[in-house]
């Protein structure tokens, strides 16, 4: 039985990268104006946190910090496992030339073109393969 509902394609996970890229920039620009608003004005700084099955959860309040986790958990809901979001890591599940019983992930991040490696899933970035 599959570990994860959704199942990428690679065609589709390639697809998918321009707005995953586009939403990942956002967050990362979200996050340094609230970073830059807390260090002028004080407070604890947003922090990331393991998730939830809904992605990272940000520490903190604020409408920048509502407005990334918002696209945080719109990833999420794709299907798509955001592994570090400072580098902008994500995973696709995927199954390995179409073998439902090789279930794997499509690595991405960002600065990447597109998605060019997969990895067995307790395998981590460190054991990328080219695809």
């Amino acid at each position: 039985m599959s570990e994860f509902e959704k199942h990428f394609t690679v065609a589709e996970a390639r697809a998918l990268l321009p707005d995953l890229r586009r939403r990942l920039l956002r967050i990362h620009a979200l996050l340094a104006e609230e970073r830059r608003r807390q260090e002028r004005e004080g407070g604890a700084q947003v922090i990331i946190m393991r998730g939830n099955g809904k992605g990272p959860i940000l520490s903190g309040e604020g409408a920048r910090k509502n407005e990334a986790q918002r696209l945080i958990e719109e990833i999420a809901a794709q299907g798509i496992q955001i592994k570090d979001l400072e580098r902008g890591l994500v995973d696709f599940p995927h199954f390995r030339d179409g073998d439902p019983s090789h279930e794997v992930f499509l690595c991405w991040h960002l600065g990447e073109d597109t998605i060019e490696y997969w990895h067995e899933i307790d395998a981590g970035y460190a054991g990328r393969r080219p695809l």
